[in-house]
């Protein structure tokens, strides 16, 4: 619901509610003359009609979806350009984008043009295929640049009308060049002379739930689960259909709806009709629904007595789990697996490879049109370097999967870090379809309250060389499969989208769901650019606001980096994973503890995985296992990942590592502190709900980028004993104090970090 506009003399774009209006009249005391103007508006507000009272401010419910009012000077523009709506709307995706173009103009000009079947008048929009418009067809464009999901926006005449065609080869691709349309208008671009063709790189372009039966979200920080199974298949929240639209908007085709960690109910016949409800939602918006497997089920659920994928009676059961699951949902995706890693049951059980598990569903699958989506993220305790074992299990298996087996390989070889090197998976596998996986929800980075636009991360990842077929053979060129000829390209992003009416938890966190979409359209995107995008369709396009949002977001990742592990540690929170620990220890093998990734002891710190350690750099290419073998031309981000380094070393700015490990702590916390107060300047630009929101958010992000400073500090020190450089002041308290907190009661993951941990 759109609420109601204050007068123009108060807090441009702010909408308010009654108790919204009582808080500010409240909280702005301080402001004496703003006050006045205020309290005035406020009161005005309040008395023009009865439906004020159930106005709202907004609360990030739509996204950059918004299509609010365009100002005047591009109003006239936009209006000449969208003086009607034609084209075919037979299929439920041509009658979705053809809705949504009519959503988005009414809201942007403040009404919907006239629909019509064929052109009639100038400024006309046409949105279809050859095969359903016969004006598309008589333009005779060269669509086979579009590909299946690609589309033309192009500015031509039809029948000496001034028009603009959104043409595409399948209905999928119409749709999508509408959302490219709407996006050229709430950006504020121009629509004449309009010539744009675009098509994803990346074929399989997937969000990750890792939604549990019960309504529970692991590692989920924007509330429960957007799927209320005990409600479908016969009531279908409206939200299903929101969902869909934002993810249609930027170009994700599938959705993965369940944990990894799966649970077999959610293959029974009864899930499976709830499951193909959503499906019915999702496929007008080219989406495709997919399922976690566990590899248990031919036991759990169909009461077998194995589960060995080299079983007639396994094959047999699985084969026909597949018919029933098509038989409800035709266009089903396919499979994602967990499979032998963290107590997942798997192919190794019974002595088979992670290919002999993996074709055994392929096949399953395969007369479908199905993929099996098999994770790479393998390890369990031992002797090795844990960051090791994924390359150690798979890549000697490389060749031996199925043609529709892609594996999903996570960004780095250790777990979604803040920041770590490429996986060396990527490269090494050439007759195997690699996937990326990345993470949108903030699991190591504050979860939801901090501040951490992830867009940076992902472009450092895929412009990564690997040098594999020399320099320049990055990971974007295996993903998107032009460096090693894949036929199947994938990428996967783990959701962090939840029932809260925010979508994400948090607003900023929206934009790693925006900016995953982007780059998984196109991976070869600026980070700044899909951030500026983001920022003018979901808060305003005023330059004096998009600016300093736009500086806010870009040094956001690097400031949490340098707060919690900077210098390439990594693995430093608490059990949780949320909260500072470096202190963590356990056994030499016990590789979830801080103590074994740091290796910090009197003489330095950092994990050796040269020749002389645990030689993980062996694993790499030539070019990049000589780089990160000496110590002196290895990228100082990733310095102590490959090095235990004395304390005295000497850095590049001439420091002693102590002196600059301490000065990226004392960095990270000065750059949040400038964030907040940047952000305290922009009230004027933005809502009252979402203003205060951020507000509060920051001010934690502050305080906690203090005690992971502070936490750090005096952990390392107590081992390195060295003094703090001149100026830097000591942490606020003692080491057994940081030792002994704990998360507050009702958190996500409560608990404490004590000196027995």
């Amino acid at each position: 619901m759109m609420g109601l506009r204050l007068p123009s003399d108060s807090v441009r774009g702010e909408r308010l509610g009654t108790l919204e209006c009582a808080d500010m009249i409240r909280s702005d005391r301080r402001h004496a003359g703003a006050f006045s103007r205020r309290v005035r508006g406020a009161l005005s507000f309040l008395v023009l009609t009865a439906s004020a009272l159930s106005a709202r401010a907004e609360d990030g419910y739509d996204l950059w979806l918004r299509y609010l009012p365009v100002e005047a000077q591009w109003k006239a523009q936009y209006q000449h350009a969208a003086t009607q709506v034609a084209g075919d709307v037979s299929s439920p995706t041509l009658a979705a984008a053809h809705n949504e173009l009519s959503r988005g103009l009414a809201g942007l000009l403040g009404a919907a043009p006239a629909k019509a079947h064929r052109i009639t008048k100038d400024g006309a929009i046409l949105i279809g295929t050859p095969r359903g418009s016969a004006q598309i067809a008589a333009l005779h464009l060269d669509l086979k640049q579009a590909d299946a999901e690609g589309y033309i926006i192009r500015s031509t005449t039809i029948g000496r009308h001034r028009a603009t065609v959104i043409a595409a080869n399948t209905d999928t691709g119409a749709l999508y060049g509408v959302y490219h349309f709407l996006r050229l208008m709430q950006t504020r671009q121009a629509l004449t002379g309009l010539d744009i063709v675009a098509s994803p790189r990346i074929q399989l372009r997937i969000l990750n739930h890792w939604d549990n039966l019960d309504g529970t979200v692991e590692r989920g920080y924007a509330g429960a689960s957007l799927w209320n199974w005990q409600k479908l298949p016969d009531y279908l929240d409206p939200r299903y259909t929101d969902y869909a639209r934002a993810c249609a908007s930027i170009g994700i085709n599938g959705t993965v709806l369940t944990n990894v960690n799966s649970n077999v109910l959610s293959l029974s016949p009864m899930y499976l009709r709830k499951i193909a409800a959503l499906a019915r939602v999702f496929r007008a918006y080219g989406m495709r629904v997919y399922l976690t497997a566990p590899f248990s089920a031919p036991v759990a659920l169909g009461g077998l007595k194995t589960a060995d994928p080299f079983d007639a009676g396994v094959k047999l059961w699985w084969k026909a789990k597949a018919d029933e699951i098509y038989g409800l949902i035709p266009d089903f995706g396919g499979f994602l697996v967990k499979a032998n890693s963290e107590g997942q049951p798997g192919p190794q059980d019974y002595g088979r490879s992670h290919a002999d598990g993996a074709n055994m569903l392929a096949e399953a699958v395969a007369p479908h049109g199905g993929v099996v989506m098999w994770r790479a993220f393998v390890y369990s305790k031992g002797p090795d370097d844990r960051v090791k074992k994924a390359y150690t299990e798979f890549v000697p298996q490389d060749g031996r999967f199925a043609p529709n087996v892609l594996l999903q390989v996570k960004y780095g070889p250790l777990d979604f870090q803040p920041r770590e090197p490429i996986s060396p998976i990527f490269g090494a596998m050439p007759r195997t379809p690699l996937m990326l996986e990345v993470q949108l929800t903030k699991e190591y980075l504050g979860f939801a309250t901090h501040l951490a636009y992830l867009a940076p991360l992902w472009r450092e990842i895929l412009t990564s060389d690997t040098y594999v077929s020399g320099a320049g053979s990055t990971v974007e060129k295996v993903i998107d499969g032009s460096l090693q000829g894949y036929k199947s390209t994938g990428i996967a992003g783990v959701a962090n989208i939840g029932s809260d009416r925010s979508w994400t938890g948090s607003q900023f966190d929206q934009a790693n769901w925006y900016a995953f979409g982007r780059l998984a359209w196109d991976p070869t995107l600026e980070a700044s650019a899909i951030a500026q995008e983001w920022i003018r369709m979901t808060f305003s396009n005023g330059s004096q606001f998009v600016a300093p949002v736009l500086d806010m977001m870009m040094k956001s990742r690097e400031a949490v980096v340098d707060y919690m592990m900077p210098l390439g540690l990594s693995h430093q929170m608490s059990a949780s994973h949320y909260g500072p620990a470096p202190w963590l220890s356990g056994t030499a093998q016990d590789d979830t503890k801080s103590i074994y990734f740091s290796r910090a002891d009197a003489e330095g710190i950092g994990f050796d995985r040269t020749v002389t350690g645990s030689n993980a750099v062996s694993q790499y290419a030539p070019e990049l296992a000589a780089q990160f073998s000496d110590l002196s031309s290895t990228p100082e981000k990733y310095l102590l990942w490959f090095h235990h380094v004395p304390w005295s070393y000497r850095m590049t700015s001439g420091e002693s590592l102590w002196d600059e490990l301490v000065g990226h702590y004392d960095r990270g916390v000065r750059v949040v502190s400038g964030m907040r107060r940047t952000w305290l300047g922009l009230e004027s630009f933005v809502d009252a709900e979402r203003y205060a929101q951020i507000s509060a958010f920051l001010a934690i992000q502050e305080h906690e980028a203090q005690w992971w400073r502070d936490a750090n500090i005096a952990f390392f020190q107590s081992l390195s004993k060295r003094p703090l450089p001149d100026g830097v002041q000591p942490p606020a308290h003692s080491l057994e104090y940081y030792k002994s907190l704990c998360l507050p009661a009702g958190g996500p993951f409560p608990t404490c970090s004590s000196p027995s941990d």
